[in-house]
């Protein structure tokens, strides 16, 4: 009967894809022009305020609902899920509220604050998001 050091031993002599240098790499998946990139990058970042830095990115606050029933008062809190036939929202208290949707009632309205950069992502054309890519992979 084999004993755990050894099944341990036999396990840890496996070569493993990241440790093994006889593997290749992958080509890289970047194909777009750098230098095509930095320059959109430079035309975008001057002629709509930039893209935004870290600290943009960092601290987003999550999505918010407001959901104005049929009869009742206004109910706001995060958005937990939405789609044709639910909205749950978790509460200020964090007592979690479905709501039952038919249509257009009760009435939804979401408070997005990505939205504006959900907005863009339509503007973008393949073209730019590769060059833009290429170029941020040589910025160190």
């Amino acid at each position: 009967m084999p004993r755990i050091v050894d099944i341990a031993a036999f396990v840890h002599s496996f070569r493993v894809g990241g440790y093994d240098v006889s593997r290749m790499r992958p080509p890289s998946i970047v194909v777009g022009d750098p230098k095509a990139g930095e320059a959109y990058f430079k035309t975008a970042r001057a002629g709509r305020g930039g893209f935004g830095g870290p600290a943009a990115a960092s601290n987003v606050p999550p999505a918010t609902v407001t959901v104005t029933p049929a009869s009742g008062p206004k109910v706001e809190g995060r958005l937990v899920r939405i789609d044709d036939f639910i909205v749950t929202l978790t509460l200020a208290d964090g007592m979690p509220r479905t709501f039952r949707r038919d249509g257009e009632t009760p009435k939804v309205a979401i408070h997005d604050p990505l939205q504006p950069h959900k907005d863009l992502l339509r503007r973008y054309s393949d073209t730019d998001i590769h060059n833009l890519t290429a170029y941020l992979v040589t910025v160190k």
